[in-house]
């Protein structure tokens, strides 16, 4: 195997390479672009290749400072795992190493932990995160829209009221409340828990209801309205997080797709802990890219507790 400098006569089999990347490891919320040679204009642009085979490819610049930045290194498929990224990252690091370059960077997408691996265990380390957000949203937050009211509840399966109101006078205050709590008679099999601190603050709200589901030996379901937009439950068993769902999963700012699809509801867990039809659980908790291509929170929130069982849900 070889690696050289590319040169225009190669701009067919790059084009080639660069919509293959693009179509496997893509995951930007925006349209990958379509490859041309302007694109490694100006680039220190490697091929790799067997033969006439061409195998792999990199590229990338010296940048201010100077520090070398590594847009893509791109192997096909059925030759990795073979040396031919350390080849090409080798000739690479010889090259800009001439024009003083001690350091090198590179970008690798959150959700290829395979990649993150290998430049890992290259010796790269993670020293930033760049972020994104659609500018409808960013300027949802800016301008207040996206920051309307929100309120939650807990909900404790059993009916021994004082146990509840017991762990809920411990745990509350521990996690920031200044009170202990308005809790619910019994309904449907259900206890509910009322509290400041549960509406103003997601994070507490889970600690607090994973160690009411512990307390109480008993699953527990927090539930409410973020932000005025957003429907949002957790289910917890035996301390644990079981179920969790988001109507817009990615409301807060873009998540690796596998986050997203764990937002949507789980019907079989959902039916096993609650009783709910899963059919009904499927057609009722459903996600969206936009609140408005769902009902209104209240509502959604409502007919969500009317499938699992829970009265009083939200503001009680």
């Amino acid at each position: 195997m070889t690696v050289r400098e590319a040169t225009p006569a190669d701009d067919a089999v790059l084009a080639g390479m660069l919509q293959a990347i693009f179509e496997e490891r893509w995951n930007r919320p925006w349209p990958h672009p379509e490859p041309t040679p302007a694109q490694l204009e100006n680039k220190l642009v490697l091929l790799a290749e067997e033969g006439d085979e061409a195998v792999g490819f990199a590229f990338g610049e010296v940048q201010p400072g100077p520090v070398a930045h590594v847009n893509i290194v791109y192997v096909v498929p059925e030759r990795r795992r073979e040396g031919i990224t350390k080849a090409l990252l080798q000739e690479f690091a010889a090259r800009v190493r001439a024009d003083g370059v001690e350091h090198m960077t590179l970008d690798v997408d959150v959700s290829n932990e395979v990649g993150r691996i290998v430049w890992q265990r290259l010796g790269f380390v993670e020293w930033a995160r760049r972020l994104t957000v659609p500018l409808a949203s960013l300027e949802e937050h800016l301008t207040g829209a996206a920051t309307g009211e929100s309120y939650a509840s807990l909900h404790v399966q059993t009916d021994d009221v004082e146990a509840v109101q017991a762990a809920a006078a411990r745990y509350l205050p521990r996690y920031g409340s200044t009170g202990h709590g308005r809790v619910s008679e019994p309904r449907n099999g259900w206890v509910a828990v009322y509290d400041e601190l549960l509406d103003r603050d997601r994070k507490a709200r889970d600690r607090v209801a994973s160690e009411l589901s512990n307390a109480v030996a008993a699953v527990v379901c927090a539930i409410g309205v973020e932000s005025g937009h957003v429907v949002r439950y957790a289910l917890f068993e035996r301390g644990s997080v079981v179920d969790e769902y988001q109507s817009v999963p990615e409301f807060f700012g873009p998540l690796p797709p596998g986050d997203v699809v764990a937002l949507s509801a789980n019907p079989t867990v959902v039916a096993r802990l609650t009783g709910a039809e899963p059919a009904r659980v499927r057609a009722v908790a459903r996600t969206a890219s936009s609140p408005d291509e769902l009902p209104a929170a209240p509502e959604l929130l409502a007919e969500i507790a009317e499938v699992l069982g829970l009265e009083g849900a939200g503001r009680g």
